[in-house]
C-alpha cells in the first residue's frame, strides 16, 4: 500500500483484532511471556496472517500502543492562546491517568530515559509536531527546541512509568508542563 491510498478494510480489521488480542494477553501476562500462538488463537487468525501484517510481536505491540503517542501529542498541544506556565492543560493529567490499564506494556516498550521502540515513535511524532508549530510561529532554533521538547517529554513519561519519578498523574503533568513551557520560552 502506498501513502494516500485507502487501507483495505479487511486488513484494518485483522490488525485491529491482533492489537486487541495483544492488549488482552498483556493484561494477563507481561509482553515477554506472550507467544504468537496464543495471540493468534485469541485473535482468531492464522499464524501466517499475523506475519503478513507484523514482522514480530514487538512491531504489533508498538502498533497497539500507537494511540498513546497520538494522545500524548494531542495532550501536550491541547491549549490555545497563552499557556499557563504552572498548570498543565486538563488533557495532560488525563493522559497520564489513562496509562494505568496497560502500564506494564508501556514500560516494556518505553525504556527509562525515553528510549525503546515506543520511545522512538513518541520522540519522532512529538518532535515533528513541535517543529511544525515552532516553524509556523517563526520561532528561533525550531529544530533544537523541538528535539528538546520531544526528548524531555519522552524521558519524563518513561521515568514516571518506571517509578523513577514519583507523583500523581496531575503532579507529573504539571511538572513536565513547566519544563516544556520553560524550553519554549528559552529561545
Amino acid at each position: 500500500m502506498t501513502r494516500g491510498e485507502p487501507e483495505d478494510p479487511r486488513a484494518a480489521r485483522t490488525r485491529a483484532r491482533l492489537r486487541s488480542a495483544l492488549l488482552e494477553e498483556c493484561a494477563e501476562r507481561p509482553l515477554e511471556e506472550v507467544g504468537v500462538a496464543a495471540l493468534v488463537r485469541r485473535a482468531g487468525v492464522g499464524r501466517a496472517t499475523f506475519y503478513v501484517h507484523y514482522p514480530d510481536l514487538e512491531a504489533l505491540a508498538v502498533d497497539a500502543c500507537a494511540d498513546v503517542v497520538r494522545e500524548a501529542v494531542e495532550a501536550l498541544h491541547a491549549w490555545r492562546g497563552r499557556p499557563d506556565p504552572v498548570r498543565a492543560p486538563a488533557a495532560l493529567p488525563e493522559f497520564f491517568g489513562s496509562l494505568t490499564p496497560h502500564a506494564a506494556l508501556y514500560r516494556a516498550l518505553l525504556t527509562p530515559g525515553g528510549g525503546g521502540p515506543l520511545g522512538r515513535v513518541l520522540h519522532r511524532d512529538l518532535r515533528a509536531y513541535s517543529l511544525r508549530e515552532r516553524e509556523r510561529a517563526g520561532a528561533a532554533d525550531a529544530p533544537l527546541v523541538a528535539s528538546a521538547v520531544a526528548a524531555t517529554f519522552a524521558g519524563v513519561l518513561a521515568d514516571w512509568l518506571h517509578g523513577d519519578l514519583q507523583g500523581t498523574p496531575g503532579e507529573i503533568a504539571d511538572q513536565v508542563w513547566q519544563l516544556l513551557v520553560a524550553l519554549h520560552a528559552s529561545r
